[in-house]
């Protein structure tokens, strides 16, 4: 495919011509025509076909002035005078060419014809072409083009003191040099103008697009037969995956993304490609064949910093985590909870930086986009704020993500309640919080809608018991002494013991309804060990109770 696109950019003026000029007046500067400060010069460059042939110059004081065009009006104007001389300008519209005819075959048939641009004299052979150099009186020579059919040639470019300046010779030197690169250039760019050429290299076109989409066809079969082979963990067997089929699993969706790649990177290549067809964007075209090679090396680049971020992130968060020897215990076991949960959301925030820096770069260095006006970036600044107004409601739940993790509000692993839903904290996303309820199912909060907290298990946790007893005969003072005796023990407890921080207090009657006389106890327990306690003391509790010959309530109010 390469050798077959050689001939194609080599031959750049097939597809690489810029708009026809005048020689009295300057053309407007093109798009991204920014001339090239370089001390007392103001430099341009002069392209035929697009491809640059030299550059003129123009005093950097005063160049723009009555005058002094500026290089930049100089390289338009020059390029526009030698376009006449290989791709001469249509000096009627299509209609004004129909009315011409029209009125040629049915009223005046004298055989003129206005909107041809034959009667420039400028459509001869490429090898009638020729270029001179005529010397003026002030030093400086002007290059005019003469052909066979015109009675006078065609003035191209005046080779002014200034250029003889930059280049460090003479007017008359100089244009002998510009001279013999003009009549080689424009008489290749005439030559391969012609529809002969223009057919040959279309079809060229056409062969190499032909191949490359059957290319991309056979990339998004094989893409379709490996995402039907990927198996989701649930579907397997037993629901559990070894660690060869884990790995299989991995190298499966490894496979996907590379065959998605690849398919994006041959769209941008037929792209590139078929720009080769548009006269004038032969420099396009070798952009967007180069596009993917760029966007590979950009986001290796972002790849590795952000990889170095990471590690450096993990390294500042492990000597956090590690900083904690004057600590209690409880601070200590909260801090290294809060580590995994900084760790993680860490690593999401340097991904999404990553993915962010390697759009906002490859869009930048899309042709065209660099060369956006003032008021382009302003209307994509305008879309922008529009854009946080309709997803408001995401940048919320980011930034309240971020809130929860810096004021520590919950982390992975406590057990909470948000906004009247309770389970244990799973996962704390930038956008969402997701919460394991006891029946298993998972709920996912909106980081937004995170209140009121009610953290069941920072720093410690605790539980309250409380023992509806029958009002029928009860001996209060026995009762309470026998819960008391029973909290001892299990406090005690070398099982238990290291769970506690500490005694489990008696409250004594917390309530007294018709149907019970309420007993509450308090534990307080470590971080998320309260469950397990509660259910042991209040096993242990109605156990010596019903030893003991104290009734429990049959009905709890």
């Amino acid at each position: 495919m390469l050798g077959a696109l050689a001939p194609l950019a080599i031959a750049g003026g097939a597809f690489a011509g810029k708009s026809t000029g005048s020689a009295t007046a300057p053309a407007p500067p093109s798009t991204g025509d920014t001339p090239t400060e370089a001390g007392s010069f103001e430099i341009a460059p002069v392209r035929i076909l697009g491809i640059p042939v030299f550059p003129v110059t123009s005093p950097s004081l005063g160049s723009g002035t009555a005058g002094h065009p500026t290089a930049v009006q100089r390289a338009r104007v020059i390029e526009g005078n030698m376009a006449l001389l290989y791709r001469p300008p249509h000096l009627c519209s299509t209609g004004e060419w129909l009315a011409e005819q029209l009125l040629q075959a049915a009223f005046l048939r004298d055989g003129a014809n206005p909107c041809s641009d034959q009667r420039l004299g400028l459509r001869g052979p490429a090898e009638a072409l020729r270029v001179e150099a005529v010397p003026q009186a002030g030093g400086d020579v002007v290059l005019q083009a003469s052909e066979p059919g015109r009675e006078r040639p065609l003035p191209v470019l005046t080779v002014t003191q200034e250029d003889a300046r930059l280049y460090g010779t003479t007017t008359e030197r100089l244009a002998r040099r510009w001279r013999s690169v003009l009549e080689r250039r424009l008489r290749y760019a005439r030559r391969i103008l012609t529809p002969t050429e223009l057919w040959r290299r279309w079809r060229r076109v056409a062969v190499i697009e032909l191949a490359l989409g059957t290319l991309l066809l056979g990339v998004l079969a094989l893409w379709r037969r490996s995402r039907g082979r990927i198996v989701p963990p649930s579907e397997e067997k037993g629901h559990a995956l070894g660690t060869r089929r884990n790995l299989r699993l991995q190298q499966g969706r490894g496979l996907r993304g590379l065959l998605f790649v690849l398919a994006l990177a041959l769209l941008v290549t037929m792209a590139g490609v078929a720009t080769f067809a548009v006269p004038g964007e032969v420099p396009l075209a070798l952009d967007l064949l180069l596009l993917p090679l760029g966007v590979l090396l950009k986001v290796a680049v972002v790849a590795l910093v952000a990889l170095l971020l990471r590690l450096l992130g993990r390294f500042l968060l492990s000597q956090w985590a590690s900083a904690r020897a004057d600590l209690p215990e409880e601070r200590r076991a909260r801090r290294d909870q809060r580590h995994h949960s900084l760790q993680l959301m860490s690593r999401r925030l340097i991904s999404l930086a990553g993915c962010a820096v390697v759009a906002l770069w490859v869009v930048s260095g899309i042709p065209g986009v660099r060369e956006l006006s003032a008021s382009a970036v302003l209307a994509s600044g305008a879309l922008l704020g529009a854009l946080a107004l309709v997803f408001q409601g995401l940048l919320r739940d980011f930034v309240a993500g971020l809130v929860v993790l810096l004021d520590d509000r919950y982390a992975i692993g406590d057990s909470v309640d948000l906004g009247g839903l309770s389970g244990e904290v799973v996962d704390i996303g930038m956008l969402s919080t997701e919460l394991r309820g006891a029946d298993q199912r998972v709920v996912t909060v909106p980081n937004s809608r995170c209140e009121p907290v009610v953290n069941h298990t920072k720093l410690h946790s605790g539980a309250e018991l409380k023992l509806p007893l029958a009002p029928g005969g009860l001996d209060l003072p026995r009762a309470l002494a026998l819960v008391r005796e029973e909290t001892s023990a299990f406090a005690a407890d070398p099982a238990w013991q290291p769970l506690l921080l500490k005694a489990p207090q008696v409250r004594g009657v917390s309530e007294v309804t018709v149907d019970a006389v309420w007993l509450s106890v308090l534990l307080v327990t470590a971080t998320g060990r309260q469950g397990g306690a509660r259910r042991e003391l209040l096993q242990r509790l109605v156990e010596r109770l019903g030893q003991e010959g104290i009734s429990l309530a049959s009905t709890a109010g």
